[in-house]
């Protein structure tokens, strides 16, 4: 898809997340274009429902589809399955960076941090689907620093229905220059 169709488009799915993982899905980016999602298994989302902005405000309702056979499932906990919290406190980081390179920033996402996490419940083996409702608190498009971008988020995780998790202040943000292009080759 072209750039400006990426930035008019309100929801994605996993094709299309997939291919923006590695670097496919857009086939004429912008100069320091170096965003990227995580590519399975590490891809914590499997569709964005809908994505939507209102001035430096918006939303992300976004959902993961549970697979017994999950690897984190294998090994977190033998005998006692879990999916570990943060994980999706990751997948939240995910689509806040997403959403920085959605809104028009540059360069490569990074995590920063949140300022309260409560775990109210836990994603097991037999669980159907996690939901992220995710409030853009703030989204701040940094022109005069090159393009980059940084969000700051209030996230709601929920598996078949019932909350999971609460998630304060989550941010993220977009960088130009820090992208790791050589791995595994040492850098130079």
């Amino acid at each position: 898809m072209k750039y400006a169709e990426f930035l008019d488009k309100t929801s994605f799915d996993l094709e299309s997340l997939i291919a923006f993982s590695y670097g496919r899905l857009i086939e004429d980016p912008p100069a320091f274009f170096d965003a990227r999602l995580p590519a399975p298994p590490f891809l914590m989302v499997d569709r964005i429902k809908e994505i939507r902005c209102e001035g430096n405000k918006g939303s992300i309702t976004a959902e993961q589809d549970i697979r017994l056979d999950a690897w984190y499932f294998q090994c977190h906990f033998p005998g006692d399955p879990v999916q570990p919290g943060c994980l999706g406190v990751d997948a939240v980081w995910q689509l806040l960076g997403f959403y920085c390179v959605w809104r028009g920033a540059l360069g490569a996402g990074r995590a920063l941090g949140c300022e309260e996490i409560e775990f109210t419940g836990q994603i097991r083996p037999h669980n159907r689907v996690v939901r992220f409702e995710i409030d853009v608190i703030r989204f701040r498009h940094m022109k005069k620093n090159g393009g980059t971008g940084l969000v700051i988020a209030d996230a709601l995780i929920s598996v078949d229905g019932e909350s999971v998790a609460v998630i304060k202040r989550a941010r993220s943000g977009t960088f130009r220059n820090i992208a790791y292009k050589g791995y595994p080759l040492e850098r130079s």
